[in-house]
Order: structure tokens, then C-alpha cells, then sequence
């Protein structure tokens, strides 16, 4: 009797456990959903408006700037609308008692895919904004259309061709759904070689050139303020404006893809995962600087926030003519807007060399 007392006794604290475990799980869950939620409205909604913005001219910015931005934006608008959908649609349907499937690594193959491009993307601006201010006479015939779009090309299509594998269930590398990050992962640790290789032909390229032409574009800075200050020539207002733009916009790139890198080199070294938190920001971290990027390319930038008023105003005179009267807008505003956005498509073909370095310095 007593033995089958004592057994009955630790299975209802087996079963207690068991439950304080799945009902902890549960409300970790449900606060992760809501931070994946919150971060994919915010990056939606910040990139819907550049998309507006940026679909025609704008002053100050060449013919090129706004393909690689565009490119930039739809990148970024991915994370939204395809990488977060795709893995929460996921995290319901999986059963994490089940193996790996089908549909796990083609969610695995779409998230490597975009958090890929968004860096290479990233790199492609910044090569364009390189050239555009050390070889400004070259610029035309460095940059021409074509050699854009083939930038822009080999960003989308490159790192389709290195993640190729991922999509086969029974390929080179292995992909488990994590609990932590509620996302399909490839398990790096599976295959070291093609691991280091993917690190080596993405994140160091991309970085090095990032850093290399944000550097040098902003000694150049720096050297031209100090030129014009000697001379009596410089501006207080825009003082150190180089600074306020390349630093945020270097500091956003690797706090947001260095952790994520370093954890996935600890994976494969070491073979064991990360904290159960730890993992879940690592793995999310990327997506938010599809957010970030929306600030330090586009909204810092004058031109781009008085267009973007524009349009609002456009907006709100066609749909509600009376809360133009309320805000005091007028409708030669509007009237202006439209113009200029045809007269701007012909004028920009015409623009200089160098005017894809107004997004960098063109400040309020």
C-alpha cells in the first residue's frame, strides 16, 4: 500500500511540473508572438511610407540612389510581410514532437534568404555612395543604369544560389524548429564547412565593405568641414553632419548582426545552443534594423521628410477636404507636389554625380 502511495505521489508531481513547465512556456510564447507582432507592424508600416515616398523623384537624389533604396525597401518590407508570417504561421502548426519537414526548410531557405539580401543590399548602397563621392567625374560611367541593376540583381539572386541546399530535407545541412526563437533554423553545427563558408561569402564581405566606405566617406567628411572652418565657410548647424549620420547607421548594422553572427559561430564550435531569451534576441535582432533603416536612410533626411509631408497633404485634401481647413494646408501646396513630381522625373536624369551623398548629409 505504501509503495503505490509514494508512486502515486511522485507522479502528481511529475504531472505538476509538467504542467508549470508547458504553462511557462506558454506565457513565453505568447509574449514573443506579441514582440514578432509589434516589430513586423512596425517595419511594414515604416517601409509602406518610404515606398510612397521613394516610388518617384526626389530632390537630391540621383537615378541610381533610388534603385539601390528601392531595393533597400523591399528587402526590408520582407521581413514583414514574408519572414514573420511565414515562421509564426509555422510555430502554430508545428508539432515539436515531429522531425523535420518539408515546409520547415523552405521557411529555413526564405528567412537565410532575406536576412542575406538586406545585407548585401545594405553593402551595394554603400559601394554606391563610395564611388559617388571619390570619383565623381567616373560616376556616369561607373554607375551606369545597367551596372546598377546587376548590383541590385546579384544582391536579390547570390544568396539564392548559396542557400539553395537548405530547401531539401535530406540535404548537406540539417533545420529543427526552435521553441526559443519560434523560428525554422538550419542547425549550423550539422555541417561546419558550409556554415563557415556562408559566413565568409555574406556577413565578412558585406561588413568589410560597409565599413571600409562609410569610413572613408566620412575622413572625407570630416576633412571638408575642417577645410571649410579654416576658411570661415562652415555652418554651425551642420556641424559634424557626417558623424550624425554614418555612425548610427554603422552602429545599427553590426549591433543588430553581430550577435546574431557570433551565435551562430558559438553553435558551431561548440555544438550546444544559447539561452532560451538570448537566442530568441539574437535570431529577431536582424529584422529589427529593417525598422532602423527607415530612420537613418530615409526619415534623417530633409528632402525626404518634406516630400513625405506632401504627400500626406495630398492625401488628406483628396480624402477630407475640410481637415486641410482645420491643419491650415493649402491647396497650392498640393498643387505644387503634383508638379513637381513631373517636372522632378526629368530633371534627375539630369542631376550630378555625386547627389546620392545628399541622403547622407542632407539634414534639418
Amino acid at each position: 500500500m505504501y509503495p503505490t502511495f509514494n508512486l502515486s505521489t511522485s507522479d502528481h508531481f511529475n504531472v505538476s511540473d509538467s504542467d508549470c513547465l508547458r504553462l511557462q512556456e506558454l506565457t513565453h510564447r505568447s509574449v514573443k508572438v506579441s514582440i514578432i507582432i509589434v516589430l513586423g507592424v512596425m517595419i511594414t508600416l515604416g517601409n509602406i511610407a518610404v515606398l510612397l515616398v521613394i516610388s518617384s523623384s526626389v530632390a537630391g537624389w540621383s537615378r541610381n540612389s533610388r534603385y539601390f533604396l528601392l531595393s533597400l525597401t523591399a528587402a526590408d518590407s520582407a521581413f514583414g510581410l514574408l519572414v514573420m508570417p511565414l515562421n509564426l504561421w509555422v510555430s502554430l502548426l508545428k508539432d515539436y514532437s515531429e522531425g523535420p519537414d518539408a515546409l520547415c526548410h523552405m521557411v529555413a531557405f526564405c528567412n537565410a534568404t532575406v536576412y542575406s539580401t538586406c545585407m548585401y543590399t545594405v553593402a551595394t548602397i554603400s559601394l554606391e555612395r563610395y564611388i559617388a563621392v571619390f570619383y565623381p567625374l567616373q560616376y556616369s560611367t561607373l554607375m551606369t543604369r545597367k551596372r546598377t541593376l546587376l548590383l541590385i540583381a546579384f544582391a536579390w539572386c547570390f544568396p539564392l544560389f548559396l542557400l539553395l541546399p537548405i530547401t531539401f530535407p535530406d540535404s548537406i545541412i540539417e533545420v529543427h524548429f526552435s521553441t526559443a526563437s519560434l523560428v525554422c533554423n538550419p542547425s549550423y553545427s550539422t555541417n561546419v564547412p558550409y556554415t563557415l563558408s556562408l559566413t565568409c561569402l555574406i556577413f565578412f564581405p558585406c561588413s568589410i565593405v560597409m565599413t571600409y566606405a562609410n569610413l572613408k566617406v566620412w575622413c572625407a567628411a570630416k576633412r571638408q568641414r575642417l577645410k571649410l572652418r579654416k576658411y570661415g565657410c562652415a555652418l554651425r548647424s551642420r556641424h559634424n553632419v557626417a558623424a550624425r549620420v554614418l555612425v548610427p547607421v554603422m552602429a545599427a548594422f553590426y549591433t543588430c548582426w553581430t550577435p546574431c553572427m557570433a551565435v551562430m559561430l558559438y553553435n558551431v564550435v561548440s555544438g550546444s545552443t544559447v539561452p532560451e531569451w538570448m537566442e530568441f534576441i539574437v535570431v529577431w535582432l536582424p529584422t529589427s534594423n529593417g525598422f532602423l533603416n527607415c530612420i537613418f536612410y530615409f526619415w534623417i533626411n530633409k528632402n525626404f521628410r518634406r516630400k513625405f509631408h506632401l504627400i500626406l497633404q495630398r492625401l488628406a485634401l483628396t480624402v477630407c477636404p475640410k481637415l486641410v481647413d482645420t491643419f491650415g494646408w493649402s491647396n497650392t501646396s498640393s498643387a505644387q507636389f503634383v508638379s513637381g513630381i513631373l517636372d522632378n522625373n526629368m530633371l534627375h536624369e539630369r542631376t550630378s554625380s555625386v547627389s546620392s551623398t545628399c541622403t547622407l548629409l542632407s539634414l534639418a
